[in-house]
């Protein structure tokens, strides 16, 4: 059973996540806060498995709420997805820097939700290929013009540092595979390795750790 924790100032918000996430036999949704503070204190007595959480709240916002749930070892098993408005939040790269293993827009169609958080529960990549690239696009080059390469970034092989720079581009690892000529299961071990090399919470962050580092593929 997947456990969600919903944080969001708007009730209507709340009531129609409720709504649906009840409605599925492998998820739970095991609780709800209006601010960050009160999702704080839900979040440590519940250990959810995955929270979505909005950006813009009352009393303590997202970013703030998600920087306390990344910080505490006690809750370093829980995936945080942030909820937004606008595809391309001015938020959004910095959530994804901060730990968030992704985003969901509120207007996400039912199904494409749910999935959401199955795939982050499971501890896949949550970010779609297309809203990726879209977000390296928008905030990388405006953020981080010059490259700030991981601490750990030499301990990397070139094939994982390639990898990385393949993963960075949104692409799934069956994408990937096809583009390299390699198996898929090729492509999961070395990027699973440079995930623990580089200390990667998730895949979402992986994608944060590529583009700071400056890491690239040749498309052409």
């Amino acid at each position: 059973m997947i456990r969600v924790v919903v944080v969001d100032d708007q009730a209507v918000v709340r009531m129609g996540l409720r709504t649906l996430l009840d409605s599925e036999d492998d998820i739970e949704m095991v609780g709800d806060a209006e601010d960050g503070r009160a999702g704080i204190e839900l979040i440590r007595a519940e250990r959810p498995d995955v929270v979505l959480m909005d950006i813009r709240m009352p009393v303590m916002d997202g970013l703030q709420a998600l920087q306390e749930v990344t910080a505490e070892p006690a809750l370093d098993g829980v995936r945080v997805v942030m909820l937004t408005t606008f595809e391309l939040d001015e938020y959004v790269f910095e959530a994804l820097r901060g730990g968030a293993s992704g985003f969901l827009l509120k207007d996400s169609e039912p199904a494409d939700l749910l999935q959401a958080v199955r795939v982050v529960a499971d501890g896949g990549s949550l970010l779609a290929p297309s809203v990726t690239r879209r977000v390296i696009a928008e905030f990388a080059g405006q953020r981080t013009p010059a490259a700030a390469p991981h601490p750990e970034l030499d301990r990397l092989t070139e094939r994982e540092r390639e990898m990385v720079a393949w993963v960075a581009t949104g692409r799934s690892n069956d994408e990937i595979a096809e583009a390299l000529v390699v198996s898929p299961a090729t492509v999961r071990t070395h990027v699973s390795r440079a995930m623990i090399k580089l200390h990667a919470r998730d895949r979402a962050q992986l994608v944060v750790f590529a583009v700071q580092s400056g890491l690239t593929v040749d498309d052409h």
